[in-house]
């Protein structure tokens, strides 16, 4: 039998060059990583068995996914105490004000098992409860201190919102009216909190440490939104604004002169938020 020439492939090369045949194997591709990112080994040397991913998983879910649900619950538990206080907080304005004024409403409206209302004069409260535990960049409130620090499990926080919209804005259906946040309170696994929000607040110092959810430490919480929103004047639009309405405006109720409020300006610097009340 003659030999094959010099120049021929081995059997050995032949077993990954794919020359278009049907059927022929895949060349094998250097520099393609395993799925643990490791480069592919050479052909008869195989790799180590990769770590039980299960174990992978299960590690995963003990250590991060039960501290999100334990901080669910703190958040759950958190709103559902802000909740009571708001209500108690509106039975004694209410019974101040009746008697100097009547015509004056404080009410509490509970929407759902995580939004409820407090509405007062032309001002409503809208109080949110976000159903996830979310986390935040390594240099943003709480995080970069030593108390977040000890323990990975307080880099998640649960977090309830609080918007201020004109009651009309609601009441009419006005869909193109802006709503303000306020303030916003991250929770904890520990049941702490850290607060962050408007300069009108006038919110002291935060220390994540030291800030256990408490029923007065949730009531002035409210009461400083309160007062942040009858602080908030409505500005009415100037003349050339309104000249002119469109039909769909009077479809939707869209008064002509209705104004919008001044807005807010936050503590510490200026932050945009998305609908879901993070920063942007």
């Amino acid at each position: 039998m003659d030999e094959l020439p010099q120049s021929a492939p081995t059997p050995a090369t032949l077993a990954h060059v794919n020359d278009g045949t049907p059927g022929a194997p895949a060349p094998t591709v250097a520099g393609v990583p395993n799925s643990d990112n490791t480069a592919t080994n050479a052909p008869g040397e195989p790799g180590a068995t990769p770590a039980d991913r299960l174990n992978l998983i299960f590690d995963g879910l003990r250590q991060k996914s039960t501290a999100k649900q334990a901080i669910y619950r703190n958040t759950l538990a958190t709103f559902d105490l802000l909740r009571k206080v708001s209500q108690e907080l509106v039975v004694e304005l209410s019974r101040r004000i009746t008697p100097v004024d009547s015509t004056v409403i404080i009410e509490y409206r509970p929407v759902n098992d995580m939004e409820f209302h407090i509405r007062f004069s032309g001002d409503l409260l809208v109080f949110v409860m976000h159903s996830n535990i979310v986390t935040f960049p390594d240099d943003y409130g709480p995080m970069p201190t030593k108390y977040v620090e000890e323990d990975f499990r307080r880099r998640f926080f649960g977090h309830i919102m609080a918007y201020n919209f004109m009651a009309d804005s609601i009441k009419y259906q006005r869909m193109s009216d802006p709503g303000y946040l306020v303030g916003r309170l991250l929770i904890n696994i520990d049941n702490h909190f850290f607060l962050e929000g408007v300069q009108q607040l006038e919110l002291p110092d935060n220390d994540m440490s030291d800030n256990v959810v408490t029923p007065d430490g949730l009531k002035l919480f409210v009461e400083s939104a309160m007062i942040a929103a009858v602080n908030n004047d409505l500005i009415a639009p100037p003349l050339d604004d309104i000249q002119k309405i469109s039909v769909k405006q009077k479809l939707e109720n869209q008064q002509v002169s209705r104004g919008s409020k001044v807005g807010f300006s936050f503590s510490h610097e200026q932050r945009h938020f998305n609908v879901d009340g993070l920063p942007y």
